[in-house]
């Protein structure tokens, strides 16, 4: 279930804790990706806040939003680059991704595996794709007041199982949102120090959210991208199958 764009936008523009969040998380993203000089960026879900650094360098800016979630315009002042979408069919060329970067799309998907398949068809060769989702052993998934508490919460081992369940393979990880889900004015002071503090020491159990970098494997492996169905269609299922001699006459009486 996706959360309500106007709902996202109050949180992270009009909120203290929001600002706050959207700093930790943009910090690390830029970790990973200190450059995007003459690359096209992505982002899927609600990832606006993490994109901005991004405009000035990058190629190209394209901000996805699906349709159950809303869309509203972005960035402000500015020529708009949001686009309302199918969270699986994106208006996006395939292999034309070189940065793709989720945030509140994966665990609020109710097809994550189909999101997943149109995240490895539009990554470039080479392209690497950024997965941020709530930390299920963080605090931050036990707490309704921010977006990181709706949705399905992953540890790190199940999002990275996740990933390599569609042609995925990861490259690294982080985390972020060490400070705790509060707006009293002692943990908004202590909110950079403790960011700072829990990167050094570790992120996979403590920080509010997990972020996975990823490649897309190439070739992908035969039998297509994860495709997995749970009661197959067999051809002419149950038409070789024998009836009973009386069921057999009865029908044939039918007939």
């Amino acid at each position: 279930m996706h959360i309500d764009v106007r709902d996202l936008r109050a949180f992270y523009y009009r909120t203290r804790l929001g600002r706050a969040a959207q700093r930790a998380v943009r910090d690390q993203v830029r970790d990973f990706w200190p450059s995007v000089a003459g690359e096209t960026v992505v982002g899927m879900g609600f990832a606006v806040p993490l994109l901005r650094p991004f405009r000035a360098e990058a190629r190209r800016t394209i901000a996805l939003m699906p349709g159950a979630q809303g869309v509203m315009p972005w960035p402000a002042g500015e020529d708009n680059v949001s686009v309302l979408c199918e969270e699986t069919l994106w208006p996006v060329q395939t292999g034309h991704v070189d940065r793709l970067v989720l945030l509140h799309a994966l665990e609020t998907s109710e097809t994550p595996g189909r999101l997943l398949q149109e995240c490895y068809r539009t990554l470039g060769p080479g392209g690497r794709a950024l997965f941020i989702v709530p930390n299920r052993a963080g605090l931050w998934a036990r707490n309704d007041r921010t977006p990181f508490g709706f949705g399905r919460p992953y540890s790190l081992s199940q999002l990275e199982a996740q990933l390599r369940a569609y042609d995925f393979v990861p490259q690294g990880h982080a985390a972020a949102l060490f400070q705790p889900v509060s707006e009293r004015p002692f943990w908004m002071r202590a909110g950079k120090l403790m960011e700072r503090t829990g990167r050094s020491i570790t992120g996979r159990f403590a920080g509010g959210v997990l972020m996975v970098e990823a490649v897309k494997q190439i070739p992908a492996r035969s039998g297509g991208l994860g495709v997995r169905e749970r009661h197959p269609l067999r051809v002419l299922g149950g038409a070789g199958r024998p009836l009973p001699g009386g069921a057999a006459a009865q029908s044939s009486s039918r007939a």
